[in-house]
């Protein structure tokens, strides 16, 4: 078993035991959140929806990210993130959301926003945390590193503890 699918599955049993259920808004992972939770057998008690919202238009369509952020702070910001989050809730009705947009590359990166770039949130309920990665290795290994990091903020979240610390 994977790393990946070990978080899945963790996931999985913490969600069971908590009652609830998870939703996902992802745009550099392309699906691989979702696609990696429902890997796990049994996921549909517990996965609600998943949303694949790559381009700007669709994160305002799709999560109603206000359109006003793509040119003040462009895709990749904490703005982003957490209103895809609050969509992904809202649109779901599931407790539990993460959410995320970077720069997976080879191109796309910037001084500001480099390549590896990456903002991940976690939504339970009313309460909401964001954090900027900066990964490294090419466009696979910094989706990797994106979902496996989304997954670890979920189990921490599940915890009761803050997904962005550390």
């Amino acid at each position: 078993m994977s790393a990946i699918d070990n978080l899945a599955a963790r996931l999985g049993d913490a969600l069971k035991a908590a009652g609830a259920q998870v939703t996902t808004a992802e745009s550099c992972t392309g699906g691989g959140i979702a696609e990696a939770i429902t890997r796990i057998a049994g996921s549909s008690a517990w996965f609600e929806a998943g949303f694949v919202t790559y381009s700007n238009i669709q994160k305002v369509r799709q999560l109603g990210v206000p359109e006003v952020h793509f040119a003040a702070v462009g895709a990749v910001s904490r703005e982003v993130v957490e209103a895809m989050v609050r969509g992904a809730q809202a649109h779901s009705g599931a407790r539990y959301a993460t959410a995320v947009s970077g720069v997976a590359g080879p191109g796309g990166g910037s001084r500001e926003k480099p390549v590896g770039t990456v903002w991940i949130a976690w939504g339970d309920g009313d309460t909401l945390f964001s954090r900027r990665f900066q990964f490294s290795g090419d466009r696979e290994a910094v989706r990797l590193q994106t979902v496996e990091a989304a997954l670890q903020g979920l189990l921490r979240l599940l915890d009761e503890e803050n997904p962005a610390a550390g």
